[in-house]
């Protein structure tokens, strides 16, 4: 028997029963439409754990999706700064452009992600690209490929994984 044909149990029992509570939790703290991926986010962060049980597994799950938004906060605040200073740096004469061997590098690196990508099959890597490269809600993806919200998530969990397997490849 797998893991996947075993009934859930502990923290990822706890968090199914509670994953629209948390939802309602992260809009209320102003997640907004973020809040369904930050509550997928915390199980791609929660079903990688390894250590031992949980004292309060409702409050623990409230804090970490608390501290994923927090996060994306600063994420998106530090992008926008990029954001600025790339514009303003634009228009400067003295910026060094990247070099040949970089630019060949990055080159390589991308395409080693869409190929990482397309070998999950063209309905997972598509949901991916819709989700995370072009910002489209989970719901209006599952909508999109005619699918329901938990093969998203399930889609979202594994293109993760094989991302995170690349990366640990490529260092």
């Amino acid at each position: 028997m797998t893991r996947q044909d075993m009934p859930p149990s502990g923290l990822e029992l706890v968090y199914l029963e509670n994953r629209d509570r948390l939802v309602r939790f992260l809009r209320a703290r102003g997640a907004g439409d973020a809040a369904e991926d930050l509550v997928h986010d915390l199980w791609v962060t929660i079903s990688t754990r390894s250590d031992g049980p949980i004292a309060n597994p409702v409050a623990y799950l409230h804090r970490a999706a608390d501290r994923l938004m927090i996060d994306r906060y600063r994420s998106l605040s530090q992008a926008e700064k990029r954001e600025q200073a790339w514009e303003a740096d634009r228009h400067d004469e003295n910026v060094v452009m990247p070099t040949p061997e970089r630019e060949i590098g990055a080159r390589q690196e991308a395409a080693r992600v869409v190929a990482a990508l397309d070998a999950l099959g063209e309905r997972k890597a598509g949901v991916f690209r819709r989700v995370r490269i072009d910002g489209v809600e989970q719901r209006a993806v599952a909508v999109e490929f005619g699918v329901s919200l938990s093969t998203v998530e399930a889609d979202l969990r594994e293109a993760a994984r094989a991302l995170t397997t690349l990366k640990d490849a490529i260092r």
